[in-house]
């Protein structure tokens, strides 16, 4: 007798939400061995090429992929506008994706002359770099841009909390999020990367529509250099972190007119760019 075959589960919309975590079953390893199950984060390979040529290989969430190439392709320099991105074409496996990426002329020109191969992780995102330029670039500083109101930030971590709907079953997820100038949540973007998940929230942006200037990011991670860089090329003009700060991550701030934000748990918003 034939056995039935088994399908294969659908494929979910690369630019949807993060899925659905699958549970696994575990064994608490005290006295009565007891047996649970928890649901865990899913994590995918995704491979990126422009016009032909592979350019990284990424370790990240599935779910808002075309939002991630988007906001990857902005925030490390490949192109300098979304009108230099043609088509993304994001083909779907069960393990790996791979986003075959069609950018202008001068995009991918400029790709080659400074080409890096990338050898993508979830962690730090400078790691691969292959030279000092590229760990510390010139950025087009931004326009000064005001501060938000204190009021917007009084209760954020809240607000985040409920907004992170992925990490609420899963855990093990950083988020990108965008507000509006009253503090309220308009976009969230999870991944296990931070940087996968700023990228996230950038070409979101772009998706929506948003002009970056009217309300301000905000990371649930450490705020570590390239978030800054990412946050500059975006054009986003106030960045909050629930991490503190390094002290390079506030000069460069400062340095290019990014108000930079610490919202510590039990302390009034640190503000630490622009200098007091």
């Amino acid at each position: 007798m034939n056995e039935p075959v088994k399908k294969l589960p659908e494929l979910p919309d690369i630019n949807m939400a993060p899925p659905v975590p699958d549970t696994y079953c575990y064994q608490d390893l005290g006295d009565d061995h007891a047996v649970g199950h928890f649901p865990l984060a899913s994590e995918t390979a995704l491979s990126i090429s422009y016009n032909g040529i592979s350019q990284a290989v990424m370790m990240v969430t599935p779910g808002n992929l075309e939002d991630f190439v988007k906001g990857f392709s902005l925030s490390t320099g490949i192109i300098r506008s979304f009108r230099e991105i043609h088509d993304i074409d994001i083909i779907a496996a069960y393990e790996s994706h791979h986003a075959a990426v069609e950018i202008s002329n001068r995009a991918f020109w400029a790709l080659k002359q400074n080409r890096r191969q990338l050898a993508g992780t979830s962690g730090c995102g400078l790691c691969g770099v292959e030279a000092l330029e590229q760990a510390l670039p010139q950025l087009e500083p931004l326009q000064p841009t005001p501060l938000p109101l204190a009021a917007s930030l009084k209760g954020l971590r809240t607000r985040i909390g409920q907004a992170q709907v992925a990490a609420q079953q899963s855990g093990a997820l950083h988020a990108a999020l965008y507000a509006d100038q009253a503090g309220e949540i308009v976009l969230c973007r999870e991944d296990i990367g931070r940087h996968n998940a700023l990228d996230k929230l950038i070409g979101a942006i772009a998706t929506a529509e948003i002009n970056p200037k009217e309300g301000f990011a905000v990371i649930t991670s450490r705020c570590s250099l390239e978030l800054i860089h990412k946050t500059v090329r975006a054009r986003i003009g106030t960045l909050v972190t629930l991490s503190a700060p390094t002290a390079l991550t506030v000069q460069w701030a400062r340095r290019n007119h990014l108000n930079l934000i610490h919202l510590p748990k039990h302390s009034p918003p640190r503000c630490y760019s622009p200098a007091p």
